[in-house]
């Protein structure tokens, strides 16, 4: 496995195109990043967009991780936009192609975010999961806890609730 990672890349239209392919083929493929399949680049777009103001303009952080010259997943390292949580961030929209599934990407990914936590000298990181999909053992794995659910609080379609789970990684660093 030979990932390279870049962290805060130029935003380009290019780049932009390739994480939305990225979000709808994550998506469709049954991936839980804010979405339900099937979905369309149209359906996409509008978060992406918000997505992408968020990091050009602060304070959220894109890491990209390239197999060759293709964009094979991301994370976004999320500020909180609060002063009070300013030692940890949250990890969003966390990636990886589903071609690529089964060759240790996501994991890898994560150990470059911990990487960079502890870089910026952060006390944490968080993560949400959607429930059902069988993410918590590979956060666990990582290191990551469950610290909290909330019952039922994302509707995917009607008589299909599940519960948002809570993950949360110490960094043991004291503060950023």
């Amino acid at each position: 496995m030979n990932l390279r990672f870049v962290l805060d890349p130029d935003l380009t239209s290019e780049l932009r195109e390739q994480i939305i392919a990225l979000w709808v083929d994550v998506t469709n493929a049954g991936g839980a990043v804010g979405f339900v399949a099937p979905v369309t680049e149209a359906d996409v777009r509008p978060m992406a967009e918000a997505t992408f103001a968020g990091i050009a303009d602060g304070p959220d952080r894109l890491l990209t991780a390239y197999e060759g010259d293709r964009l094979v997943g991301i994370l976004i390292i999320a500020g909180n936009r609060f002063h009070l949580k300013a030692h940890w961030r949250v990890l969003k929209r966390v990636m990886v192609h589903p071609g690529t599934q089964g060759r240790g990407y996501g994991a890898t990914l994560m150990r470059e975010a911990e990487r960079i936590g502890r870089e910026l000298g952060l006390a944490a990181l968080h993560v949400t999961l959607r429930d059902g999909l069988g993410l918590g053992g590979f956060y666990e794995r990582l290191g990551y806890r469950e610290v909290g659910r909330l019952p039922g609080a994302l509707r995917l379609a009607p008589g299909d609730d599940r519960d948002e789970v809570f993950m949360w990684l110490d960094l043991g660093a004291s503060a950023a």
